[in-house]
């Protein structure tokens, strides 16, 4: 009798340690994490209007898109480059949606209205759009004052022109083109009254070989310095066959110019693309229109040639550091246009959708902005 008294006392401690046993296991599993590079990556799509080797536009994305990846692990990025404006940009954003890319940034003006369309139909994803003014409920747009980094450079080839006549090689007459033309020409003026501004029109983004000519004719007409609204070193490289000066845009180009480039105006697109995505990963983003300014170091001014002189690069440190003070900006009154009527009145600041809208010169100028057929 007593061993079945027993037996059940046994079988009750037997099922208790089996009890413990399959608990202990289920704890352990719950403690251990799989390695960060195992874990499902957020996936983070860029469409480029032109090749990531532009030197350019695109180059200047593309490491922005690098600097992302570096930055998060959990982002695996794709890119898709050389993609037209127009009806082709629309096909391709609906692929990247269809491909499971949950923030996809469009990287060129003209991709706004297709941006907006293929929004509508991924309201999950979030579609950011470079450099325009159309937003959604999952659409934003972002740019950077570089204009305020135009005027800086403008300062540069005021003070080294000799011939006072400098080029200008300019893509398409749309505001963000013309209000850097104007920023670059108050920068020219402010050490330099004499001097005018020469500009003439490719209608190209990226064509090398358009944009330098478009630097040669420029050339040929007298001017000893040659900036340029481009996304190749052409222009550049047109200055230095010469033996004149240059100023890049979008990434320092004096490595494809190294006798002419004085500096450039650069973009440092890294830092919003990490905010970026941080914010909808952590379900923090929302809608907006972001214009940061060189303060939020999204824009900048290259290094200088060795060329260029300390007392010049004195003037041009004192006016980035009142830029960064938030005290002056570039477009500040008196501004006057190409007949030299004042379009903003002395001690006025020019409001942003004035700039974001520019259809006109200012006066040192020297062209004319086509107008839309």
């Amino acid at each position: 009798m007593k061993s079945f008294k027993i037996f059940p006392v046994l079988a009750a401690v037997l099922m208790l340690a089996v009890a413990l046993l399959v608990s202990g296991c289920g704890g352990k599993k719950e403690e251990t994490k799989a390695p960060a590079g195992d874990a499902e990556k957020l996936k983070v799509a860029f469409m480029y209007v032109g090749p990531v080797g532009d030197a350019g536009w695109t180059y200047a994305h593309d490491e922005g898109r690098k600097y992302l990846e570096k930055q998060l692990p959990y982002v695996k990025s794709a890119f898709v480059e050389s993609v037209p404006e127009g009806a082709d940009s629309e096909r391709v954003l609906t692929q990247l949606a269809e491909q499971g890319n949950k923030v996809i940034f469009a990287t060129s003006f003209g991709y706004m209205d297709p941006t907006i369309n293929v929004a509508k139909k991924y309201p999950d994803v979030v579609f950011m759009h470079c450099s325009g003014f159309k937003t959604d409920k999952n659409v934003g747009t972002y740019f950077g004052r570089i204009y305020q980094t135009r005027y800086l450079t403008g300062i540069v080839a005021g003070k080294m022109t000799r011939s006072n006549k400098i080029g200008y090689v300019a893509a398409f007459p749309i505001p963000e083109v013309v209000r850097g033309i104007n920023a670059f020409t108050q920068g020219v003026r402010a050490v330099n009254p004499n001097a005018k501004v020469q500009v003439v029109w490719t209608n190209t983004w990226y064509d090398p070989a358009a944009e330098k000519e478009a630097g040669k004719t420029l050339l040929d007409a007298g001017s000893d310095v040659i900036a340029q609204h481009q996304d190749t070193p052409g222009p550049m490289q047109a200055a230095e066959e010469k033996g004149k000066y240059g100023i890049g845009y979008n990434s320092d180009m004096s490595k494809y110019a190294p006798k002419a480039v004085l500096t450039s105006a650069v973009w440092n697109w890294g830092p919003f693309y990490v905010n970026t995505v941080k914010a909808v990963r952590e379900k923090t983003w929302k809608s907006e229109q972001y214009w940061g300014s060189m303060s939020d170091k999204i824009v900048d001014i290259a290094p200088f040639g060795p060329m260029v002189p300390d007392d010049v690069k004195k003037i041009i440190e004192d006016k980035k550091q009142l830029i960064l003070s938030g005290k002056w900006d570039v477009f500040t009154g008196p501004v006057k246009d190409q007949s030299g009527s004042v379009k903003v009145p002395e001690g006025q600041k020019m409001t942003d959708q004035d700039m974001l809208s520019f259809d006109w010169f200012v006066e040192g100028v020297e062209g004319t902005i086509p107008k839309k057929k």
